[in-house]
């Protein structure tokens, strides 16, 4: 079960969103991260959140061509691994 740190989202997996895992490698190590995936989202809040053991990443948002962009960075990890994590949840059609 997937949880936010953040008192404004679910402790707990809700009903509308959707919670999985994703890996990318990066200096050749395999980094596991947890994304929240918004099912039913109404543009109010960034559509996926990702978090590595519980700690708040970034959120992504998809633009009108359903590319993800960086929608908020908690300045954790470098943008380029943001951008390979976006790339990565892309090439799942999500």
């Amino acid at each position: 079960m997937f949880y936010s740190p953040n008192k404004k989202h679910c402790l707990l997996v809700c009903t509308n969103m959707e919670a999985f895992e994703i890996s990318i490698t990066a200096n050749s190590e395999n980094i596991h991260f947890e994304v929240l995936d918004y099912m039913h989202h109404d543009g109010e809040q960034c559509k996926f959140e990702i978090f590595r053991s519980g700690q708040f990443i970034a959120s992504l948002e998809p633009d009108n061509h359903k590319h993800l962009h960086i929608c908020k960075n908690a300045g954790v990890l470098p943008e380029e691994l943001l951008n390979q994590i976006a790339d990565q949840l892309e090439r799942y059609n999500i």
